[in-house]
């Protein structure tokens, strides 16, 4: 009597695992061929050209003063807080490579994801919600409209990213020694044994993966999703962009600190 139920509801938890590894798949899938429209030269030419540059100054320009303004703002308040209190606890040798480690490699970068993930891509999702399947996967349509969104998107968190992250460490150098160019070299010595290679290069990729995740992943969703479930491919694919936010942190972590 009680085998039926059991087997049901296993059943049912396998259909739901099964779907959303069919989700998965057409989102690596949407987003390898994205990259590779990406990397054709001929995605460059017209008639292709306006459109991706329509889509790029649509993402960039507007987000670009507002983030870079309260980047300056979090960093002075962050960078002023640790430096004095480093210095009241006579730490102060170890104040500036935490503001670089904690400021510009961690939270510069997930904050400019996050800040393109809700004012850029969310919405654009929302533009493509209910496309047809069929013409979802033309290689025209692709082309002249998923691939400047996801490309807009990308360039976007990598250019915010870069300005969050040199304004930090300009301000760091500034609020540490002030206007004197003497203590440069000391700075840029001390910035240098914080991004070693494996750093370095765990960032850069860190910042690439996030710039694809929150390009990917509300489009994506969007992509597949009928009239009907437009507000629920939303969803999802919002929900899925913050799991694969926390994935890359988590194992961005593991890379720079787990050596």
């Amino acid at each position: 009597m009680l085998a039926a139920p059991a087997r049901t509801t296993w059943h049912a938890r396998f259909g739901v695992l099964q779907r959303r590894a069919r989700a998965s798949w057409r989102t690596l899938h949407l987003g390898a061929l994205v990259v590779a429209l990406a990397l054709a030269p001929s995605t460059y030419r017209r008639p292709w050209r306006q459109p991706m540059a329509a889509q790029l100054v649509r993402a960039a320009y507007p987000l670009l003063p507002w983030f870079t303004l309260l980047a300056a703002i979090a960093s002075l308040v962050v960078i002023r807080i640790v430096l004095v209190t480093a210095q009241s606890y006579g730490l102060s040798q170890y104040a500036l490579g935490m503001v670089v480690r904690v400021f510009v490699l961690e939270l510069i970068p997930m904050s400019a994801a996050l800040a393109v993930a809700l004012r850029v891509t969310i919405p654009m999702a929302a533009e493509i919600a209910g496309t047809a399947a069929e013409r979802a996967t033309s290689l025209p349509w692709l082309r002249e409209q998923l691939a400047p969104r996801v490309l807009a998107g990308m360039v976007a968190v990598l250019l915010l990213a870069a300005v969050g992250s040199l304004l930090a460490l300009v301000l760091t150098y500034l609020l540490a020694h002030g206007f004197t160019p003497y203590a440069f070299a000391r700075f840029t010595r001390l910035v240098g044994q914080i991004f070693d290679p494996v750093v370095a290069l765990v960032f850069v990729l860190k910042t690439a993966a996030l710039a694809l995740a929150v390009s990917v992943a509300p489009l994506g969703a969007a992509v597949r999703a009928d009239a009907a479930g437009a507000e629920t491919a939303a969803q999802r694919g919002a929900l899925r962009l913050f799991m694969l936010v926390l994935t890359i942190e988590i194992l961005a972590l593991m890379g720079s600190y787990l050596q």
